[in-house]
């Protein structure tokens, strides 16, 4: 006969204000194994915890039930407790009555019937629970950081500097970024480039960091401290080791195409480095518009190279290793111009997006800093912002808030005015947030110091007019129409994931909110946690932020990298699946359907009618399955089982639920 203890929590009055407490204890204390009901105000609480163990041993409980709120929160707490009573911490059942109930409802009388029926569901479970032992597997003390900007750069420095080896995957020529693509940072006026071109240096002189650069990942297999990872390193056309840097080679290459680094404003060549402060320092050749790779002429570069660094013949490589922990910081794009057509964009080529700012104004950029319109080589007077473009619309673009284009339009306003004194900016808006350190202060000093004139309100159209842009809007302050006459429109873009975010979320094991931004496993406790032990987020590929939030999160990450990898070993969880050797088939549906790669087939000899017969059956990796069940569901005969979730305990807690 089970001996199982009830507790059911207030949770203040979360659960208390909706949930009669004591009809549900004195229906609880009737229910089949039950005996012992009672509860506490913050069941998590020290004292709560104090009172679970003492009743385990006082009551001799041998299940145990939690009343409480989502087993997200604190199942881990109470299978710890339980534990500290000597209970297996997998007899514990948690009924959430706090998501699943109390919020859900309003009328007290019904929620109190689901409460005490939630309740029978997990005890009727908990009934047919057994105890589980977890297993312990060796840790791969070498972490994997994929994306080379400034997040990914900061995570790689953290853990190189815990003692931990490092690979650093970007899928660029060159590390850095975005934030490489910056003039300068709000709202200090820092020189982007000076702040993190040491960073970048420090990437690649760190000992424990091994860069792969013109890189992708490939396929992730394996589980938490022994991922198994696949990376193809695309082949550079150039020999890494005899490339002195000199540059001679893209100075005489005769093929241009348009500079993904410089937005498509400037032009660079077929063999290149991205931008002068690139690292490592080594070009590649694109051979989509090489010629060599094309027609099979041409060949400049590799007779020009004094080091004959240049390798046609290179191909790619394909590198697996393995890995305790990955940290992921893919960054972020800017969302397309297709269906706004209303701003113009595409269209003339004094309508550009804010990152088209950044690179005009950037002395490294395609007019050497001067900050001149991309028609006419001409100083722009009147330039116009539009913040939001995109972002904060439901109908056509995102939803959310892009968080830094407030800041970044007040930032171009203010370097508007330091490279052409005499210019006027003009900014719509819808409203203006400006929630970080001195972000306000910078912002008023825009409009204070730097006469930005600020317009709340929509474009509604922009159109040329001769070598004018006419901006229309809307001023809603004054309740009035606006037309500007502009020499430069610039669009604050919304931000979006990566094109790929989709691609390697599944790749990865990771889940994605309906924007694709990664999704963490508890957005207050567990920030910087994926879903995935193992994989940790940092920067924009959660979500837009800007850089001090990205590198601090980046921080975060490497912290919980280098607390996983600091461990020799890890133990698993054991609620994974299990084969009834003797009702399998050998169909292997289970085999299909696993996204783990957890099952395979092995052979099975056995005596029937006392002859020898030789069949295959599943076997599960206990090491590889995360319990997901799909194979348990996929299952024909019943024979594959999930341990902790059996379909004996499913089918029990269904059974409850009807009475």
């Amino acid at each position: 006969m089970r001996r199982i203890g009830v507790f059911i929590c207030w949770c203040g009055t979360n659960i208390a204000a909706t949930v009669d407490i004591e009809t549900v204890i004195k229906e609880a204390r009737e229910m089949p194994g039950v005996v012992y009901a009672g509860d506490n105000k913050y069941m998590c609480s020290e004292t709560g915890q104090t009172q679970i163990k003492g009743t385990i041993v006082q009551q001799k409980l041998d299940r145990v039930v939690i009343a409480s709120c989502s087993p997200r929160m604190h199942e881990l707490t109470f299978r710890k407790t339980a534990a500290a009573a000597g209970l297996n911490p997998y007899l514990v059942e948690i009924a959430n009555v706090r998501e699943h109930c109390s919020w859900v409802h309003k009328d007290k009388d019904a929620a109190t019937v689901k409460a005490v029926a939630l309740i029978r569901t997990a005890v009727a479970k908990a009934a047919l629970d057994t105890g589980l032992e977890p297993q312990e597997f060796v840790v791969t003390r070498r972490a994997l950081v994929i994306g080379g900007g400034i997040a990914g750069i900061q995570a790689a420095l953290d853990i190189a500097e815990a003692g931990y080896a490092v690979d650093l995957v970007e899928r660029t020529p060159s590390i850095g970024g975005r934030m490489a693509q910056l003039d300068k940072t709000f709202p200090t006026l820092d020189c982007s480039a000076c702040i993190l071109t040491p960073k970048m240096v420090d990437a690649a002189a760190h000992p424990n960091i091994n860069l792969l650069t013109y890189s992708e990942v490939e396929e992730v297999e394996g589980y938490v401290g022994n991922f198994e990872v696949t990376i193809r390193q695309k082949a550079r056309s150039v020999d890494a080791a005899k490339c002195t840097g000199c540059g001679l080679c893209f100075e005489k290459c005769p093929s241009k195409v348009k500079s993904e680094f410089d937005e498509g404003l400037a032009l660079r060549k077929a063999i290149y480095v991205p931008f002068p402060q690139a690292v490592p320092n080594i070009p590649v050749i694109d051979r989509d518009h090489c010629r060599w790779f094309s027609k099979k002429k041409c060949g400049v570069c590799k007779k020009v190279c004094p080091a004959s660094a240049v390798d046609f013949e290179q191909s790619d490589v394909l590198i697996k290793q393995k890995y305790g922990a990955i940290v992921v910081a893919t960054g972020f794009d800017l969302i397309g111009f297709e269906i706004f057509g209303e701003f113009g964009y595409g269209k003339h080529p004094d309508i550009i997006t804010s990152m088209e700012f950044e690179r005009l104004v950037n002395a490294s950029g395609p007019g050497g800093g001067k900050l001149l319109k991309p028609s006419n080589q001409q100083p722009p007077k009147n330039v116009v912002f539009v913040h939001c473009v995109g972002s904060r619309d439901k109908s056509r673009g995102k939803p959310y808030c892009s968080k830094i284009c407030c800041m970044y339009t007040a930032k171009h306003a203010v370097l508007l005015k330091e490279k052409h004194p005499e210019a006027q900016a003009y900014v719509f808006y819808i409203d203006v947030r400006t929630a970080g350190k001195d972000f306000e202060e910078f912002h008023r000093r825009a409009v204070e110091e730097y006469a930005a004139v600020y317009l709340r309100g929509l474009v509604g159209k922009v159109f040329p007019s001769g070598d004018k842009l006419l901006v229309n809007g809307v001023d809603t302050l004054s309740n009035q129409a606006v037309e500007i006459e502009a020499d430069l429109v610039v669009l604050a873009a919304a931000l979006t994931p990566r094109h790929d975010a989709e691609g390697l979320a599944r790749m990865l094991g990771i889940g994605s909110d309906a924007h694709n931004f990664f999704v963490e496993a508890h957005p207050k406790l567990r920030p910087v946690e994926s879903h995935t032990a193992g994989l940790f987020l940092a920067g924009t590929c959660q979500g837009p932020r800007d850089i001090p939030e990205t590198v601090a999160q980046a921080g975060a990450a490497a912290a919980k990298a280098i607390a996983l990898l600091n461990k020799e070993t890890l133990l698993s969880d054991p609620c994974v699946s299990a084969v009834d050797e003797s009702l399998c088939t050998g169909c292997l549906a289970c085999l299909k359907v696993c996204p783990y790669k957890a099952i395979s087939d092995k052979p099975l000899t056995e005596k029937v009618h006392g002859r020898q017969r030789r069949r295959l059956v599943a076997e599960v990796n206990k090491a590889l399955c995360q319990g997901c069940g799909a194979c348990s569901a996929a299952c024909r005969p019943g024979a594959m089982n999930l341990l902790g979730f059996s379909n004996e305990q499913l089918l029990a807690e269904v059974d409850a639920i009807c009475l």
